[in-house]
């Protein structure tokens, strides 16, 4: 799945950049991938992930390694529903908005690599969802790219290069 809600970022991101090339400025292409990846990989793919750890708990559980029957997983699934809501809540609200579901999000997937790696470390767990792509893109990298992409659009926005211009997703705030 991760692969999916990475392509379909990318593919979103393109198409939007490429119909908005005349009024691109630094400020709305960053705005543009951070919105897009709030929508898509928090929101959408925190929604998918609240339906697999709510409905499908023991088979998700196998791909992470974990024993199945956990009362545990069921807090995951509402953690990963209340980062889905947040990301698709973006589409609506902006700024400090964006900031607070951004740095939750890092947070709790920061959280989430700490304790695969522990697993990796102290139990050998190099379960499919456990380790790999899961671990350094999802857990590590995602979570990276969003932190620097609030931290670049609040450079951006606070320095002098304001243009004017309205992103396509001004109309929401």
């Amino acid at each position: 799945m991760l692969s999916l809600f990475l392509a379909l970022t990318v593919f979103c991101i393109a198409i939007s950049l490429i119909k908005n090339r005349k009024d691109l400025s630094r400020l709305k292409v960053v705005e543009t991938i951070l919105f897009y990846i709030l929508f898509i990989n928090v929101g959408l793919s925190g929604l998918m992930a609240f339906y697999g750890h709510a409905f499908m708990a023991d088979k998700v559980a196998a791909t992470i390694g974990w024993a199945p029957g956990s009362p545990f997983q069921f807090e995951v699934a509402v953690a990963n529903l209340a980062f889905g809501v947040l990301g698709v809540l973006c589409i609506r609200f902006r700024d400090g908005f964006w900031l607070a579901t951004g740095i939750g999000y890092a947070t709790f997937l920061f959280g989430a690599a700490y304790g695969h790696i522990r697993e990796i470390i102290t139990a050998g767990n190099f379960a499919v969802n456990n380790a790999g792509p899961i671990l350094y893109i999802g857990d590590i990298g995602m979570p990276s790219l969003i932190l620097i992409l609030l931290g670049l659009r609040w450079k951006l926005k606070t320095s002098s290069q304001t243009d004017g211009i309205k992103t396509p997703y001004e109309k929401y705030s």
